[in-house]
């Protein structure tokens, strides 16, 4: 269930994300490389919250949480730059499959980072035996 919940959040903290960028673009101007980080932000906020609540439903420490989410996506995004930087100098892949290996990447890494080191729980055997 867990990686159903978590595609889920993938979803719709990917709207959120892309709807601020255009939005912060058309609405107040704002230069395509700060909307993309305003974008960007509002998503991984959006994705802690939901995944630390609802896909993994995490009782620890908020703070712990969080400072272990951003580790996450760092790790991810940085995964997901070298899949597509070297499968499009090293393979001449087009830059829009290559796109599709780095998600695949940061999808991988940040549900796994996410279920086994930012939102792990102490008691995570019992909670599932639970569902």
């Amino acid at each position: 269930m867990q990686p159903l919940r978590f595609l889920l959040v993938g979803l719709v903290n990917t709207a959120a994300g892309l709807s601020t960028i255009y939005l912060a673009m058309y609405a107040i101007s704002m230069d395509y490389v700060s909307a993309n980080v305003a974008g960007y932000s509002v998503g991984i906020i959006i994705s802690f919250l939901l995944n630390r609540s609802w896909t993994f439903r995490h009782q620890g420490s908020w703070q712990l949480s969080l400072v272990r989410w951003m580790v996450v996506v760092s790790v991810a995004y940085s995964l997901n730059l070298v899949v597509i930087v070297r499968l499009h100098r090293a393979l001449e892949f087009s830059t829009y499959i290559v796109q599709l290996a780095g998600i695949a990447v940061y999808t991988m890494t940040t549900f796994l980072g996410g279920r086994y080191f930012a939102f792990s729980n102490p008691d995570r055997g019992a909670q599932e035996k639970k569902q």
